[in-house]
């Protein structure tokens, strides 16, 4: 019996033991997962840091790639507008459309330049160059290409007031190389222009400079002026006249026409009839062969007091001290019984006016003969100065003497 219980005792024994064992080796594998895994996990963190140092490197290296890029995009666009990377290209990419003119006189040949409209065969130049040919038609006009390619142009429409004229060729149409016409308007003072044509007969020469001022005005036939001219420093001399005058976009602003000069040489001022006004009349300069501009038959001055006292009308500047003072009507004229000799006008269809060249710069720009215009003015009635507004229907300018 005893001996029974002793292996009992054994047995019990062994269990208990393989008990413990399990429980230690479970310990142990508790123990050794909890070291592999802070072990990994401190890996894994360490990983990730590093991964992350080295996007951080990664993007600190982008950024200045992009910093980089933008300073070089920046120097482009800076290269790019720069007169010296674009003259070249601009000259190269008109020189073709840039044309010699000469007219064929009995007393010899007058010469100046001109510039391609389209592909059948127009030529834009001044009025002033070409007007011998209208004045007889036994003149000739010969164009000359940058090639050396000589033909006969025949003459299509002019307007001497604002000196434009166009005439014709018969050519190869791949001999035509038109120039776009942009916006006057846009320009600004000290933008960069550029002037092609042939100044004393040599062929295609270039100059650059900018743009002096704007709204300048050149006289006209008849007393008349040409409004919204163009001033320029670039070198303008004796037959540069009817070239175009170029943006650094390769557009027409301009049409070389003038210089200021006490030597007949260029002396740094320049002018130039706007594109805005080339563009205004062109179709009718090539469908009707002129160009109607708006008549009021009026000679006015600006107001002023020395104008005022001059006019007897001292008493007018209380009520206003700028505008267009008439001066004489024309009694044929659309004015006629309806503006009268010392009126002010101060306003045109709502528009203010300061002086009598506001008045001509709206009237070009804005109307048309057969249009009504409205005109505030201030007028003497009795021994008041009162204002009155009144309407008149514009006719068509006389035709230059």
């Amino acid at each position: 019996m005893s001996e029974d219980w002793l292996l009992e005792d054994i047995r019990q024994a062994r269990r208990r033991n393989y008990l413990y064992t399990i429980i230690i080796v479970l310990l142990l594998a508790n123990i050794g997962g909890t070291v592999f895994l802070f072990a990994y996990t401190n890996h894994y963190i360490s990983d990730l840091r590093l991964r992350n140092d080295l996007l951080e490197t990664q993007l600190s290296s982008l950024s200045q790639d992009i910093d980089r890029l933008s300073s070089q995009l920046s120097l482009q666009k800076y290269l790019n507008a720069s007169e010296f990377m674009v003259l070249p290209q601009i000259y190269n990419e008109t020189m073709f459309s840039v044309v010699m003119i000469r007219v064929k006189t009995p007393s010899g040949y007058g010469q100046g330049s001109g510039f391609v409209y389209n592909k059948s065969g127009y030529i834009i130049t001044n009025n002033h160059v070409v007007e011998e040919a209208w004045e007889n038609e036994n003149v000739e006009i010969e164009v000359t290409f940058v090639d050396g390619t000589i033909v006969p142009a025949t003459r299509v429409g002019r307007d001497p007031y604002s000196d434009l004229a166009v005439i014709k060729v018969d050519v190869d149409p791949d001999l035509l190389h038109p120039l776009p016409l942009g916006n006057s308007s846009d320009l600004v003072v000290g933008e960069t222009v550029i002037a092609i044509g042939n100044p004393y007969g040599l062929s295609n020469s270039m100059s650059a400079g900018i743009v002096s001022q704007v709204g300048r005005e050149l006289s006209a036939p008849g007393g008349y002026i040409i409004v919204d001219v163009i001033q320029t420093d670039a070198a303008i001399n004796p037959g540069n006249s009817g070239g175009p005058m170029l943006n650094l976009r390769g557009e027409v602003v301009g049409m070389n026409t003038a210089i200021l000069t006490m030597t007949g040489e260029w002396s740094g001022i320049g002018f130039a009839i706007p594109s805005d006004t080339i563009k205004r009349e062109l179709p009718s300069l090539i469908e009707n062969g002129s160009y109607e501009h708006p008549y009021l038959g009026v000679r006015g001055t600006d107001l002023t007091p020395d104008t005022a006292e001059e006019m007897g009308i001292s008493e007018i500047t209380k009520i206003t001290s700028r505008g267009a003072l008439i001066v004489d009507i024309n009694k044929t004229g659309p004015s006629a019984g309806k503006l009268k000799e010392k009126d002010v006008i101060i306003s045109v269809d709502g528009h203010i006016v300061r002086s009598f060249y506001d008045l001509v710069l709206y009237l070009e720009r804005n109307k048309r003969p057969g249009d009504e215009v409205t005109f505030e003015v201030v007028r003497q009635t009795g021994s008041k100065f009162i204002k009155e507004f009144v309407t008149v229907e514009l006719g068509i300018r006389p035709r230059p003497p």
